[in-house]
């Protein structure tokens, strides 16, 4: 039997793919992970801002077998960056020419400055190497700080991957005259009911009776092959746990370095308000002024279409500091959003709170080489690990779908 740990879209999407003799266990009540959805005061609101790009037809097609074309919206990406109180399109680097003179001057001659060869063994010296120092400081630096919440000479030069807008000398000047706006995605498929429809398409292939809920693992015999929650012990052929990585390692009783797993964690509030706002285009800000609390907000209702402003907002923290009181959070929260330009006399009506930990993984060259020791003695014992948190990696929803039908590709031919 394949013991399934984590009903989120990793965990889901193993056991659809292995079919058969399996058993998902999920220690909350509910499927879901972080891709839920919060229905209140009729306003539609995730955990966070989750939208599906597929990359891979055959994905959208699995998906899209149990929901009907018109549940879901295809939207035309549209985000900016609020900097120096104007909207700069994204992303930055490719539209240093909106710029007042005088910086998109300097951006301009920084850029030429720099060797984009030299070799780089942090993730701020690749910005610094690539782009020069005002693009670097103006925004690349400043928002991945909020957003990681740690020091940037930390994480690897890679630590984004595919997902970090990369462009040369020559791609940034032909943008002044002709704007691509291109990124890693121009369009986006959304539900109208919230990224939950997507868990529930996924969750129908696999049989009820093999989802627990509510049923927590506290501890793995690895040697044994035997795993202990709250209500039983369960014998297991091969266990795919989506769980972040170092708990993992903890309740298998393994040795590692602790000190190379670090992250943050995510204070997002959703907000709704009871008219719209003078925003009325942007799917999302991106927010790297220090002055105000949050990195990132959002717009549900430019990307369901609603009458009313609906806003996600993110505030990053690092793994050991305290989020604190979300009550004078909130309050600040909606003074920086006045400031930003954001809310413009609209009343909240409606509010729902939830903090991501960990929510962004912290991928470093120690990180790296550790995790890829652990997995192959995991993989000794028919342990498998998958998914954002359990790969301790940065991607989308979609690639963890992709890696867990690849897994069970390969673990139930090689049977």
């Amino acid at each position: 039997m394949d013991l399934i740990i984590g009903a989120g879209i990793s965990g889901l999407s193993y056991a659809a793919a292995a079919g058969g003799d399996c058993l998902v266990l999920e220690a909350d009540d509910t499927m879901g992970g972080y891709c839920r959805t919060i229905k209140r005061d009729g306003f539609v609101w995730d955990y966070s801002g989750h939208f599906f790009h597929f990359q891979h037809p055959s994905l959208r097609d699995f998906v899209m077998q149990r929901i009907s074309a018109d549940e879901m919206l295809t939207v035309k990406k549209h985000t900016q960056i609020l900097y120096g109180g104007r909207h700069i399109d994204f992303p930055f680097q490719m539209n240093i020419h909106q710029l007042e003179q005088q910086e998109f001057i300097d951006c301009l001659c920084d850029l030429f400055d720099t060797d984009p060869g030299a070799a780089a063994g942090t993730f701020k010296q690749m910005l610094y190497a690539k782009f020069g120092r005002s693009i670097a400081e103006k925004f690349l630096i400043p928002y991945n700080t909020k957003l990681y919440a740690t020091d940037l000479d930390r994480l690897d030069v890679d630590a984004m991957g595919r997902f970090f807008p990369y462009a040369d000398r020559e791609q940034i000047v032909r943008n002044f005259r002709h704007p691509s706006g291109s990124s890693y995605n121009a369009t986006f498929l959304y539900p109208r009911e919230g990224c939950m429809r997507i868990v529930q398409s996924v969750a129908s292939h696999v049989d009820p009776s093999r989802i627990s809920l509510g049923e927590r693992l506290l501890a793995v015999d690895p040697a044994r092959h035997k795993a202990t929650t709250n209500r039983r012990t369960i014998d297991y052929d091969r266990l795919v746990s989506t769980m972040p990585l170092p708990r993992l390692l903890d309740l298998c009783g393994m040795d590692y370095d602790h000190s190379v797993y670090t992250w943050n964690k995510v204070l997002v509030f959703n907000l709704g308000f009871d008219a719209k706002g003078p925003e009325r285009t942007n799917c999302w800000l991106y927010v790297p002024e220090g002055r105000f609390v949050f990195y990132r907000v959002g717009f549900y209702d430019n990307i369901i279409g609603q009458d009313r402003m609906s806003l996600y907002v993110e505030i990053g923290f690092g793994k050991d500091e305290p989020v604190g009181d979300t009550g004078a959070l909130l309050e600040r929260t909606l003074a920086d959003l006045r400031a930003a330009g954001i809310v413009d006399g609209q009343r909240l009506v409606a509010c729902h709170q939830v903090v991501m930990d960990p929510a962004y993984v912290h991928i470093t060259v120690g990180s790296e080489a550790d995790k890829a020791l652990q997995m192959k003695r995991l993989a000794e014992h028919g342990i498998y690990s998958i998914g954002r948190y359990g790969g301790w990696k940065y991607c989308s929803l979609e690639d963890n779908m992709h890696d867990a039908f690849e897994l069970a590709q390969r673990l139930h031919q090689a049977r």
